[in-house]
């Protein structure tokens, strides 16, 4: 496996694994809701009720947004290697891994820190199309495009 495909699928399984604690969260939201509907009447009843459902709302549009971040992980094939800097570039500039895909945590592969940065940030936007030996600047710091995978 190459770098850039170990990163991908670390990335991928962070993600995978928020989505799944999402799930656990609506169901056991869903379960007390129902156990709770059981043995209780009243205006505290109905509170509780209520505060579940909003609950549930909020966990439910958590989990829309990061099945939405797996989907746009999906169209990464970690595989292509291109000349010119696209979605799902691995990217190396002043010996910092920059990985186009999502803003995601940092994280730390085979020794290496690797940055995920979406191509909507300012630096994703600036290294969007460009090759190797590319220079540019942000925030008055200099930048060199120093390899592409």
């Amino acid at each position: 496996m190459t770098f850039k495909q170990k990163i991908h699928s670390y990335y991928s399984q962070q993600v995978q694994d928020r989505i799944d604690v999402f799930r656990d969260m609506i169901s056991g939201l869903t379960e007390d809701a129902k156990n709770d509907a059981k043995g209780s009447a009243g205006d505290k009843h109905e509170t509780a009720l209520s505060m579940m459902h909003l609950e549930q709302e909020k966990l439910n549009a958590k989990l829309s947004e990061v099945i939405a971040q797996k989907a746009v992980l999906e169209k990464i094939n970690p595989e292509i290697v291109a000349e010119t800097i696209s979605l799902g570039s691995l990217v190396k500039a002043n010996g910092i891994y920059l990985y186009l895909s999502l803003a995601l945590p940092k994280i730390n592969i085979d020794g290496t820190n690797v940055i995920a940065l979406s191509p909507q940030s300012p630096l994703g936007n600036k290294l969007i199309g460009n090759k190797v030996g590319f220079t540019f600047e942000i925030n008055g710091t200099k930048y060199l495009i120093e390899e592409i995978e």
